[in-house]
């Protein structure tokens, strides 16, 4: 029988990893690929991962699995909209409110595609 942890508690990567719902060796290249993932490295390089690190994890879960975007554009995000924006997503898919990242139009907002005008577009 294992004992809860608290939300508080660092977790090995085999913890994170279960708690994601991904394999271990994508945590692992998720460090590599972006480098805003640092777990708190302990003697015999063994990873323990802060519940920030895990709200990050799962934003970045969040947007390559459910939002459907590529590794370079969640690069993108992280360089457009900072760690904290990430982390955020992270926390709000664990609450299971809305995540969708997209911007929402309002009903008088025009797609920019829309909003050219005659004299950007080539007449040929």
């Amino acid at each position: 029988m294992s004992v809860a942890k608290s939300a508080e508690a660092f977790r090995t990567i085999s913890e994170a990893a279960k708690e994601l719902d991904v394999p271990q060796h994508v945590l692992r290249h998720w460090e590599e690929v972006f480098g805003q993932v640092r777990p708190m490295r302990r003697a015999g390089g063994r990873r323990y991962y802060r519940p920030l690190d895990i709200d990050l994890l799962r934003g970045i879960r969040t947007l390559l699995y459910d939002q459907r975007f590529t590794t370079k554009g969640v690069q993108k995000i992280f360089k457009d909209e900072g760690v904290k924006y990430v982390s955020e997503l992270g926390r709000r898919a664990a609450a299971g409110e809305a995540t969708d990242v997209r911007p929402v139009l309002d009903d008088d907002e025009k797609p920019a595609a829309e909003n050219t005008t005659k004299a950007n577009t080539k007449d040929d």
